[in-house]
């Protein structure tokens, strides 16, 4: 452990944890410990003089539906949405990404939450939550009173390992609408040992089908650029058009023109963008055929 942690807390509420962080400015939020423990090992991250556990916190926990929308909590583990029954029912996408996370022990301890403010390009359930229009949920206490803000999870990545969370706020919960009828969703990941590695690349795609067509279509790509990004050129592409031959090859020629991945250790440029022109291919057929 950091020995420059002079100060340790475990609230019991939201209330309290709220309180402090206004209080004490910047803090080292802990949740699963996941991403944090090993890049503080490496040296990649440094520790605040306060090290706050969040994991006794109940309003973080767990996942109910509101009405039209699902409210994940952000201390929601990856193996509890995996098994979750709401999820099953109406995000069957991001059951798919979290059945590909990791092993079996992180996903026992990984949270919703942490996956998203460690804001890595290639996190895992971040695209399928872009494709289903999530909102983040921040909270703060800058008086006597919560106050809780919603962001679009497309606008709250600014670069790797940064997002618009501000120092005295946490993020409280994800909100995602109920898909409507005729919702259709898929999620690829690609990497050497796709449940175990990092993303090579990973994929999500989105629609309402509606005769042979998709319509309020949502594309999001991870690993291919600083953030986990909308491929918003690729879904203007797609939307309303018929699923066929010529339109499936248009839409995978403007995703991989789309895409401006880096070359690194798991990959080139050049490699990663083809990866996006093929795999968006066959998912793209497996929807028109399905």
């Amino acid at each position: 452990m950091n020995q420059g942690i002079e100060r340790y807390l475990a609230p019991q509420s939201l209330d309290q944890a709220l309180f402090a962080l206004q209080e004490l400015g910047e803090v080292t939020l802990l949740a699963g410990g996941t991403d944090l423990m090993p890049q503080a090992k490496a040296g990649r991250a440094k520790f605040k003089r306060t090290l706050m556990n969040l994991r006794g916190i109940p309003e973080l926990k767990g996942v109910s539906r509101e009405g039209n929308t699902l409210r994940l909590g952000a201390l929601a583990t990856i193996t509890e949405l995996l098994h979750d029954p709401l999820v099953g029912e109406h995000l069957p996408v991001l059951r798919e990404a979290c059945d590909h996370f990791a092993s079996d022990q992180i996903r026992n301890a990984a949270t919703l939450g942490g996956n998203i403010n460690n804001a890595s390009p290639a996190g895992d359930t971040l695209v399928p939550l872009l494709v289903l229009d999530a909102e983040v949920e921040l909270a703060s206490r800058p008086d006597e009173a919560i106050y809780r803000r919603r962001m679009p999870l497309s606008e709250f990545f600014v670069g790797p390992g940064k997002t618009r969370r501000a120092p005295a706020e946490l993020l409280s919960a994800v909100l995602v609408p109920c898909p409507a009828p005729g919702h259709v969703a898929r999620f690829y990941k690609f990497g050497a040992r796709p449940a175990l590695d990092i993303s090579t690349i990973s994929i999500g795609l989105a629609g309402v089908r509606k005769n042979g067509h998709l319509e309020n279509v949502r594309v999001a790509f991870g690993a291919v650029a600083a953030t986990p990004l909308r491929a918003l050129a690729t879904e203007e592409a797609l939307e309303g058009r018929q699923l066929d031959a010529q339109t499936i090859a248009r839409v995978a020629a403007t995703a991989r023109q789309e895409v401006q991945p880096i070359d690194d250790l798991r990959a080139s440029a050049w490699y990663r963008q083809e990866l996006v022109h093929n795999m968006l291919t066959r998912m793209l057929e497996h929807v028109a055929q399905n």
